[in-house]
C-alpha cells in the first residue's frame, strides 16, 4: 500500500475494497477512520478532543485518519494543516470516489492498525465512549460496538417520524437479514471498532453508509460487545439524514442477503436468549386463557351474548393488554426497570400491540400456506402457524419494544 509521508495527503487506495494484512513496518495499535464531509466546522474539535481522549489510554499507539470526500468547503484542507500540530493525524482527500461507507474501508485500507475503527466527524459519537469500546477489544472482542440501544444508551432529541423510520429499518433487517441484524441491538451503528484480522481478505461491497452490516455479514466476527452511548445532536454543520439513505440501507440489505446465501449465525455472547423465550411463552400461554375466558363472557348466549367480531376482538385485546403486562414485569423486567415513567410504559404497550398485530398476519398467511400447500391439517397447521407467529412476536418485541432508547 502507497502511503505518503506525514507532510503530504494520503495517497487514495484503488481496486477491490479488501483490507490488507497489517504492513511489516510502522505499525500501530488503533487506527480510527474519521469519514467527513462538509464538516469544516467541527473537524479542529473532533481532532483534539480525539488526540486528548486517545492520548490517555494508548499514548502513541494510534492513529487518526481524516477521509474527505472532496468538500466544498475544504474540510480536507483545515484537517491537513492540523498535522503539524498531530503528528498521529493523516488525511486524504477522495476526488473520484463518494460514499461514506467506501470512504472508511479506504482509510482502512491505508490503517496501520491492527484494531480498525470508525466514527463520525460531527461530534454526535461522545469520543468518551472509545475507552470502553478499547476495553471490550482488549477483554477479546472480535468487534465492539457503540449502541444507543442497551444500557446507558439512548438518543436525545430524535423526532417522531425518525423515530419510526429507525424502527422500521430494523424491522427489515430482521425480516431480510436476521442473522446479521440479530447479533446486535443497533445494527445501523456507526461508531465500532473491529479487529483488523477479522475483516482480512474479505470483499466488503457496501451500499449508503452503514458499513457494520458488512462487517458482521462478510467477516469472520465470532465475539461482539456492545456499550452504551448516547446519541447527541449536530452542534455544527447540517444532518446527512435522507430518505435516500433509508432506500440504499434497504438495497444494501437485500445485496447482502443473496450474496451472502445464508442466514447469518446466532453464537456466543449473540445467541437466542432460551430463558427470556421461555417466559414470553409462558405469558402467552396466559394470554390465551384471558381470550378465552373474555370471548366465553361476551359472546355466549348465557352471559351478554354480543356479536362474535366484536367479543373477539375485545378479547383479543385484553389478551394483549394482560400479555403486556406479564411480559413487563416480568420476561422483560430488566429493561422494563430503567424505563418507568408512564409514557415510556405507553410507548412500549403500543409498539407491543402494532407488533402482535402484524404476529397475527403472519399466522393466518403461514396457516393458509402450510394447510393448502404442506399439510392439510387445519390443527397441525395451526400450531406451526402459532409457534412461527410466536417466535416473531418474541424477537421483534426483544428488538424493538423493550429496549433502552429515552434519555434526557
Amino acid at each position: 500500500m502507497n502511503v505518503n509521508s506525514s507532510d503530504t495527503l494520503l495517497t487514495v487506495p484503488t481496486g477491490p475494497l479488501q483490507i490488507a494484512d497489517l504492513p511489516s513496518t510502522n505499525n500501530v495499535y488503533f487506527s480510527l477512520v474519521i469519514p467527513t464531509y462538509k464538516e469544516r466546522d467541527n473537524i479542529e474539535h473532533v481532532v483534539r478532543i480525539l488526540s486528548q481522549t486517545l492520548d490517555e489510554v494508548i499514548p502513541e499507539d494510534y492513529e487518526l485518519i481524516v477521509v474527505d470526500d472532496d468538500s466544498p468547503d475544504l474540510t480536507w484542507q483545515v484537517a491537513h494543516l492540523l498535522t503539524q500540530e498531530y503528528p498521529q493525524l493523516r488525511v486524504m482527500r477522495r476526488q473520484q470516489e463518494r460514499g461514506l461507507s467506501s470512504a472508511v474501508i479506504r482509510g482502512w485500507q491505508v490503517a496501520r492498525g491492527s484494531v480498525l475503527g470508525v466514527i463520525d466527524g460531527d461530534l454526535q459519537h461522545p469520543p468518551e465512549v472509545l475507552t470502553q469500546l478499547l476495553a471490550q477489544i482488549a477483554q477479546g472482542a472480535d468487534l465492539a460496538v457503540a449502541s444507543r440501544h442497551v444500557d446507558g444508551g439512548g438518543v436525545s432529541s430524535w423526532s417522531a417520524v425518525r423515530r419510526f423510520l429507525s424502527r422500521g429499518a430494523q424491522v427489515l433487517g430482521l425480516i431480510i437479514l436476521p442473522g446479521v441484524l440479530g447479533r446486535v441491538s443497533d445494527p445501523m451503528s456507526g461508531y465500532f471498532m473491529v479487529r483488523r484480522n477479522s475483516i482480512v481478505g474479505a470483499t466488503l461491497n457496501p451500499v449508503g453508509y452503514k458499513i457494520l452490516l458488512e462487517v458482521i455479514g462478510r467477516g469472520n466476527v465470532d465475539s461482539i460487545s456492545e456499550v452504551g452511548y448516547v446519541f447527541c445532536e449536530r452542534q455544527e454543520g447540517e444532518s446527512k439524514v435522507t430518505w435516500k439513505q433509508y432506500v440504499e440501507y434497504i438495497h444494501h440489505l437485500i445485496r447482502l442477503r443473496l450474496s451472502t446465501g445464508g442466514m447469518g449465525r446466532f453464537n456466543q455472547g449473540a445467541g437466542f436468549p432460551i430463558g427470556r423465550f421461555l417466559r414470553f411463552g409462558l405469558v402467552g400461554l396466559s394470554g390465551v386463557f384471558v381470550d378465552m375466558a373474555v370471548l366465553y363472557l361476551l359472546s355466549d348466549p348465557s352471559t351478554l351474548a354480543w356479536p362474535l367480531t366484536r367479543s373477539k376482538i375485545l378479547a383479543g385485546e385484553i389478551a394483549i393488554f394482560n400479555n403486556f403486562l406479564w411480559n413487563d414485569a416480568w420476561t422483560f423486567a430488566d429493561v422494563s426497570m430503567r424505563q418507568r415513567q408512564w409514557h415510556q410504559r405507553l410507548k412500549r404497550f403500543l409498539k407491543f400491540n402494532v407488533i402482535c398485530l402484524a404476529g397475527l398476519m403472519l399466522n393466518v398467511l403461514v396457516l393458509n400456506l402450510v394447510f393448502n400447500f404442506l399439510l392439510p391439517n387445519r390443527y397441525i397447521a395451526n400450531l406451526i402457524a402459532i409457534a412461527v407467529a410466536t417466535v416473531w412476536n418474541f424477537w421483534v418485541n426483544l428488538k424493538l419494544s423493550w429496549r433502552v432508547t429515552d434519555v434526557k
